[in-house]
């Protein structure tokens, strides 16, 4: 039988993520990515690992579209649970520093707080409040592993292995949260999905049970998954460079460009012709 350890994957090509609003040049921190061990399929989507070592005039800014799932962050200062972002999240970097996240699949929230996720939504708590007795433990194995060198390849297995021993006893995900999953996955992975009818239609479900079913599982609501989906899109698009703001906004399925403008600017604090530009460039 192979030990946590053993489970971790190599580390991902560092790959801005879509849902990352990183700019160009940004070298204020390093950042390592790792999936999941297969016995957490379905209910841990992966690790990832920034350090950032900074001066104490040259705070960096890092804003996220979050994905509609939760995270669990354990850092040399602070340990968190954090429910979904429904807008910007925005994490300033300051000084020496590094965390350890584990980016969750769209079911393990619920299982994780025994709750209605729609409590977290917009808010974080400290991990104890979400892993009781096992947070402590957890937490100190975590800074224990990443002391001597955050950068080391071997402080990262150690500290992913905390979190599985910790993390293992909410398995197996259930049937409610595998449908959770699914739901998300298509409307992640179906750019022509811009209506909520179109996502009841492919479930076979009722917009009032979709609609109970999301804000109890995610704490949001079918709309916004769209929203987010296109939102992240756009991001992909604009970074590519490769079509004008009136091309985007007809990939993404919206009625003229002017709603496209609207909506990226409400959610990101920037037009996308600001955005493109600073890709461009």
């Amino acid at each position: 039988m192979k030990s946590d350890t053993e489970t971790i994957s190599d580390m991902a090509v560092d790959a801005i993520e879509r849902a990352h609003l990183r700019s160009p040049g940004d070298t204020s921190h390093t950042m390592s990515r790792y999936d999941a061990p297969a016995e957490f399929t379905g209910f841990l989507r992966r690790f990832w690992i920034p350090v950032w070592n900074l001066a104490s005039d040259r705070p960096a800014p890092q804003r996220v579209l979050q994905y509609p799932v939760c995270l669990l962050v354990v850092s040399n200062d602070y340990a968190r649970f954090y429910g979904v972002k429904s807008n910007l999240a925005t994490t300033t970097l300051s000084g020496d520093g590094w965390a350890v996240g584990v980016m969750c699949e769209p079911a393990a929230g619920f299982l994780l707080t025994g709750a209605s996720m729609h409590r977290h939504t917009d808010r974080h708590v400290d991990l104890s409040q979400v892993l009781g007795v096992d947070a402590l433990p957890l937490v100190e194995a975590v800074r224990s592993a990443m002391a001597s060198d955050p950068r080391s390849s071997d402080a990262h297995r150690l500290a992913m292995a905390a979190y599985t021993s910790a993390l293992r006893r909410f398995l197996p995900v259930d049937a409610e949260g595998e449908l959770v999953n699914r739901i998300v996955a298509h409307t992640e992975a179906h750019a022509d999905v811009t209506r909520v009818a179109q996502v009841c239609d492919a479930f076979q479900m009722s917009e009032r049970s979709l609609q109970r079913l999301i804000r109890r599982r995610l704490g949001l609501t079918p709309k916004w998954l769209i929203q987010r989906r296109r939102l992240h899109d756009a991001v992909a698009h604009l970074r590519e460079g490769a079509t004008t703001l009136a091309d985007v906004a007809a990939q993404l399925g919206y009625a003229d460009e002017p709603h496209f403008i609207r909506d990226f600017s409400r959610a990101t604090g920037m037009t996308p012709g600001r955005f493109a530009a600073a890709h461009r460039g």
